[in-house]
């Protein structure tokens, strides 16, 4: 279900924001052009997959010389508008608070989320790779930015890693 509060100023809204805050909850939460987006902790399934997901990129990713964070981080510069990926693939070791790019940005699905609404900030923040795991549907799919856009991507061009030999390597969550 999704809900917009259209004024800032609601009621009982900055209790919720605080209680957010103070439960450390809000870590995920984005900001969209000015419109917060209040996102809901990580499912088990998602957890699993994230865990495997920071080991099999690990070495891929340093031996081609990069640096694998999986964790949440904020993609944008400032505030006002930004996305919180799942993990990211940096060129040197990320610092501070926010970032303005990253080589690869990691989004695995969770049910009802907004991971391919985040296509077009990711292209305008000049993102090379994107890797879309859904523990779900058990796929890995993997784009390059191109012109402007992405497009699906049988190998990465930046680690000697694709998106079937990742699926293959995960143990994926039963659906249950």
């Amino acid at each position: 279900m999704r809900t917009l509060i259209l004024e800032s100023s609601a009621a009982g809204l900055d209790e919720l924001l605080e209680r957010r805050r103070r439960s450390g909850l809000d870590r995920l939460d984005e900001v969209w052009e000015g419109v917060r987006h209040l996102v809901p902790a990580r499912s088990g399934e998602h957890a699993h997959v994230a865990q495997q997901l920071a080991v099999l990129l690990d070495r891929p990713c340093r031996d081609a010389g990069l640096v694998p964070a999986m964790g949440e981080f904020n993609l944008g510069e400032s505030d006002h508008d930004y996305r919180v990926p799942d993990g990211g693939v940096h060129g040197a070791i990320p610092r501070g608070i926010w970032f303005p790019t990253a080589m690869i940005v990691v989004e695995i699905v969770s049910p009802g989320d907004e991971s391919w609404e985040k296509l077009p900030f990711y292209a305008r923040h000049r993102v090379n790779e994107v890797l879309i795991l859904d523990p779900r549907e058990h796929t890995v799919r993997w784009f390059a930015l191109g012109e402007g856009d992405y497009r699906p991507i049988d190998d990465s061009e930046l680690v000697a890693l694709g998106p079937s030999d990742l699926a293959e390597q995960i143990d994926w969550p039963s659906a249950e």
